[in-house]
């Protein structure tokens, strides 16, 4: 893995974001050990691939923001496109 020199503005949020789908998986991991009706669960699991996917669209941002920009700035758009 590459080690980055530049700022991402929302590492923070995205470690938040993924620490409460961590939580929110584990408590679907204990309805299903409770045997709760499965269309609960389904509904809990449709809510955490939603927070994964919002978590997603933020860092594909910083990303851009970050990653991407300063790629240009130094000449290596094409390693990092």
């Amino acid at each position: 893995m590459s080690e980055h020199h530049h700022v991402h503005k929302q590492r923070k949020q995205v470690v938040n974001r993924l620490a409460r789908i961590e939580g929110h998986v584990r408590s679907i991991k204990e309805m299903a050990n409770e045997e709760r009706d499965c269309s609960e669960i389904l509904l809990q699991i449709a809510a955490v691939r939603k927070a994964l996917d919002s978590t997603a669209k933020v860092l594909l941002k910083d990303h851009l923001e970050s990653c991407v920009v300063d790629a240009v700035h130094h000449g290596n758009q094409d390693k990092v496109l």
